[in-house]
């Protein structure tokens, strides 16, 4: 009998410090986060340094956790999955150099893993993944399309070109003097709106898969800005509803031409803005008539957390990556060629 393949994932990129111990990349046996938002909301956004600090505090109590929780010791692990990059590199490097530890001390084989394909290979904790697949990637520093037609091959055909889809939101809403994360708040306002405000959808050239949201973000600020000045009062509900539909409708459309353009059997859904319930249910109502399988992870898998690093990790560890003891933190590291 095959022996059940145990992995250690490990995630430190920005301002949550995690572990999990994932079982035949398939399976949740812990999943331990460590949240700092409370620490940076004061602040409006993540403070690296104290994201840094925060990080040398947790790590080895979310480690200890992650293994008592999951019934396991460090003998028994096949290897351990960490996040290399992106992301804040003192973040990055308390992760790393807490896995290249664990890694030496115990003969661990050691797997550097990528951010943006754990958040993919979340998906693979809900559903195994069927190739070709492609995945629409949200959050707060990347809105991407990537198409993968094999288990750990990445292709990106869309990116975007200035803030990403998380970004825009936290930034529309600091201007509508919403607490940080701002994300969640704009959701539950637009649920509440209609929208009625007129604001742009930046298509690009045509065909091309790449995104913008910098001046639908300037265009909210000025809309806001111009009814001030002139004594009107704008609904924040319709404003917000406003956004995210335009939002929305660019993700949508764009994924779906995708889907179609490159004959996939899956697409699925990946990044913190995977959260959002406008997504989920515009996604859901667009690819319902499709060929295609629609894959959305459940709420808890679509933040940080290491769970889908260990998934992530697994693929790449049956195809035989490893990484050295020299392995540093990679704030820029490509997803297509690491």
């Amino acid at each position: 009998m095959k022996k059940d393949q145990l992995i250690l994932g490990i995630e430190t990129s920005c301002d949550e410090t995690a572990a999990a111990v994932i079982k035949n990349g398939t399976e949740i046996l812990s999943n331990v986060v460590a949240s700092q938002i409370e620490s940076h909301k004061r602040f409006g956004g993540v403070v690296p340094e104290i994201a840094s600090r925060h990080h040398v505090e947790q790590i080895t109590i979310v480690l200890e956790e992650a293994l008592l929780q999951a019934g396991v010791t460090y003998d028994d692990l096949d290897a351990i999955a960490v996040t290399e990059g992106p992301g804040l590199v003192g973040a990055l490097l308390i992760g790393v150099n807490a896995a290249k530890a664990v890694a030496f001390a115990h003969g661990i084989p050691l797997v550097g893993t990528h951010h943006i394909a754990g958040h993919i290979y979340a998906n693979r904790l809900v559903q195994e993944i069927q190739y070709p697949a492609l995945s629409l990637v949200v959050s707060g520093g990347h809105t991407e399309l990537v198409l993968l037609t094999e288990p750990g091959s990445f292709k990106v055909i869309g990116e975007t070109r200035d803030d990403a889809a998380g970004e825009a939101y936290d930034k529309v809403a600091r201007t509508l003097g919403l607490p940080y994360p701002g994300g969640p708040h704009i959701d539950r306002l637009a649920q509440e709106g209609t929208p009625s405000l007129k604001l742009p959808r930046a298509w690009l050239e045509e065909g091309s898969y790449d995104f913008s949201f910098s001046g639908l973000k300037s265009a909210v600020i000025n809309t806001l800005h111009n009814a001030e000045q002139r004594g009107e009062k704008i609904e924040p509900q319709d404003l917000a509803a406003s956004f995210q539909a335009s939002v929305i409708e660019v993700l949508v459309t764009k994924a779906v031409k995708a889907a179609k353009e490159f004959d996939v059997k899956q697409v699925l859904l990946a990044g913190g803005v995977a959260a959002n319930k406008g997504l989920r249910e515009a996604l859901t109502d667009a690819f319902a008539g499709l060929s295609m399988d629609l894959i959305i992870p459940p709420l808890h898998l679509c933040t940080d957390n290491a769970a889908m690093i260990g998934a992530a990790g697994s693929i790449m560890f049956e195809k035989g990556k490893r990484s050295g003891l020299d392995l540093n933190g990679n704030p820029g590291l490509d997803i297509e060629v690491f």
